[in-house]
């Protein structure tokens, strides 16, 4: 069992005054139920329910009296309900709406009970909820391993001091990049973390743990898909998508005859499920960000090592010193962004890109972020004379006279001007530092 950052704000959430029933949120095989356990190891009694299991979800048809509820799970379970040191768990919640809909009534009618939930199709049964909840619950999203956590799980205790102070030694620079080029062929996914640590750092022992996630995400197509149709369409995207390194159009994607509204959908659906999200484009330069729907958005997949297993290319990246070398850059873009949605504490959130389209020229940068109500440009180049002419068009049409740039150089701050003569400063950041360019920007 490895530490997991978010267990903190669970910790916060136990130990607040009223608090509410709490959703997780999040794709299968991410660690929901295992952190919802650790949890209940804080209680006196922690009592689990699985409403993919007959016995679990029957207790759940004959009342809606909750403190009769409570005592049945209790007895079904054989333990005491104990008003402030009671955990109850219920997992894949989604099989049941109507449970959905009760949580409610437990943060009102029972307020001494403390009640998590989690449920890895729970997108898609909230629309068969008749009366979601609404400020009655919480929510919280779990995502893969950071880097930060998964350097923790290694026991890399030297690396991860380093990595934690900003900027980074020089000295530690070498052995980072040499890490976290090992965690974007591994990646965060929680069960092959741990098989990579039980089997020596053995890439190879990875294989069937890939394989079975994998398969289960394919399996659960059948519940995405309202028809056969449908369903073919997911098949089609899911095998397709981790190859694909570009913005996609939907219609006729992964040279298919689908048309643009059915591939559309299903892409949705494969985003609310969390397998992978679609981030629209921007040409927005200060907040409020606003996203253009009707422009080409690119995939991000759900975890960096399961994408790169199921497109066959761990091996092309193994041996790499600079994995931002490898197609233009894209799996470095991908790694970074996932490492800036799993250290990100809100709900849904993704970083944009940036883009300007005129007939004369096309500007496009890599990531936009944040920062004391200002708008940054990320750009992730290889080497340190990358070609920053998007970036350069942002500094121009913006107030904005800084930019970032990650790359597998160690830290430096250099003056920069664009083709107009306007002056910037470029802040060069090692690319595994891509979850702490806040800290960057303050020094």
């Amino acid at each position: 069992m490895f530490r997991r950052v978010i267990m903190e704000r669970l910790i916060e959430w136990k130990n607040k005054e009223n608090n509410k029933p709490l959703i997780l949120r999040g794709a299968r095989q991410v660690g929901k139920s295992t952190l919802a356990e650790e949890l209940g190891s804080h209680y006196k009694v922690f009592i689990r329910l699985n409403l993919e299991r007959r016995r679990d979800a029957v207790l759940f048809e004959d009342t809606d009296d909750i403190q009769f509820l409570i005592d049945k799970i209790a007895l079904s379970q054989n333990k005491e309900y104990i008003p402030k040191k009671t955990l109850l768990f219920i997992d894949e919640i989604q099989e049941l709406p109507k449970c959905i809909a009760l949580l409610r009534y437990f943060y009102e009618d029972l307020p001494d009970l403390d009640v998590i939930a989690a449920g890895s199709l729970l997108e898609f049964a909230i629309g068969d909820v008749p009366s979601f909840p609404v400020g009655r619950v919480e929510q919280l999203s779990v995502y893969p391993m950071s880097f930060a956590e998964w350097l923790e799980a290694l026991r890399e205790d030297q690396a991860l001091k380093y990595f934690q102070q900003t900027p980074t030694p020089s000295f530690a620079h070498d052995r980072l990049l040499e890490l976290f080029n090992t965690y974007m062929i591994v990646g965060g996914m929680p069960e092959v973390v741990s098989t990579y640590v039980s089997s020596g750092k053995m890439i190879s022992s990875l294989q069937p743990i890939y394989s079975s996630i994998w398969d289960t995400y394919v399996r659960d197509i059948e519940k995405y898909g309202s028809n056969n149709s449908e369903r073919a369409i997911l098949r089609h995207i899911i095998a397709v998508a981790p190859s694909v390194r570009d913005r996609i159009t939907f219609a006729g994607f992964g040279k298919s005859n689908y048309r643009s509204r059915e591939v559309g959908e299903a892409f949705r659906k494969l985003d609310k499920a969390g397998i992978l999200r679609l981030i629209y484009p921007t040409s927005s330069t200060q907040l409020p960000i606003q996203l253009n729907y009707r422009r080409k958005p690119r995939v991000q997949f759900l975890d960096i090592g399961l994408m790169n297993y199921v497109a066959g290319i761990q091996g092309e990246m193994i041996g790499v010193t600079d994995l931002n070398s490898l197609y233009k850059g894209y799996l470095t873009q991908h790694a970074i962004t996932q490492e800036l949605i799993c250290t990100q504490p809100r709900i849904d959130y993704l970083p944009p890109f940036w883009t300007r389209e005129s007939a004369n020229a096309n500007a496009e940068v890599d990531l936009l972020i944040t920062h004391k109500s200002m708008v940054y440009p990320v750009e992730v180049k290889s080497g340190a004379k990358g070609r920053l002419r998007s970036l350069h068009e942002f500094i121009k049409v913006s107030d904005q006279k800084v930019g970032l740039r990650l790359l597998a150089n160690e830290y430096s701050v250099v003056s920069g001007i664009t083709a107009d003569k306007v002056e910037y400063q470029l802040i060069n950041i090692p690319y595994y530092d891509g979850s702490k360019l806040s800290g960057y920007i303050e020094l």
